[in-house]
């Protein structure tokens, strides 16, 4: 019998780089909505760029922005608190503002099936953590709520992680 194991995880592979592209376009729409100028994916030159995937100015101020777009909701059905930037984010953002001459900041895109929420900060607001805490963002504790909750027009489906439901 033919092992499915390599199948299911290249489908997962690309459901998960699948939602991280859709995020980032959802990111590019709103640096474009607040005004941003000069805004550059990075992902264009340089795949996997350091840290960042996105440079902008707004105002004579330069960003770079890592984007995580995550799921809601995990597949067990509990809220997803947290999205993981990495390993050795500080050392990794530190070197992308040297490049770019900017500041470093994230941008947190968080989906649903009909729903999507926009968080926005700067990586020191994180005091050392290496995780973007949403349900603090949700709470206005941390950064700033560019949208929430607002409806989105697509089919969710092949992005979702959730376990299908029996009915």
């Amino acid at each position: 019998m033919e092992n499915s194991r390599p199948n299911e995880y290249r489908k997962e592979a690309a459901r998960k780089k699948s939602l991280g592209e859709l995020g980032e376009l959802f990111a590019l729409k709103a640096l474009v909505d607040k005004k941003f100028d000069r805004i550059r994916n990075l992902n264009d030159n340089i795949m996997n760029e350091t840290f960042a995937d996105i440079e902008c100015e707004k105002e004579g101020v330069r960003y770079i922005i890592s984007v995580k777009a995550r799921n809601k909701f995990q597949k067990n059905g509990k809220l997803n608190k947290r999205y993981n930037l990495g390993t050795n984010v500080y050392e990794k953002a530190l070197s992308a503002e040297k490049k770019y001459n900017a500041s470093a900041y994230w941008m947190a895109i968080q989906f649903d099936k009909n729903s999507f929420s926009i968080y926005f900060g700067s990586l020191k607001e994180l005091n050392g953590s290496k995780a973007i805490p949403v349900d603090k963002c949700e709470k206005e504790l941390i950064g700033d709520i560019w949208e929430h909750n607002k409806r989105h027009y697509f089919d969710f489906d092949y992005y979702t992680n959730q376990i299908e439901q029996c009915i």
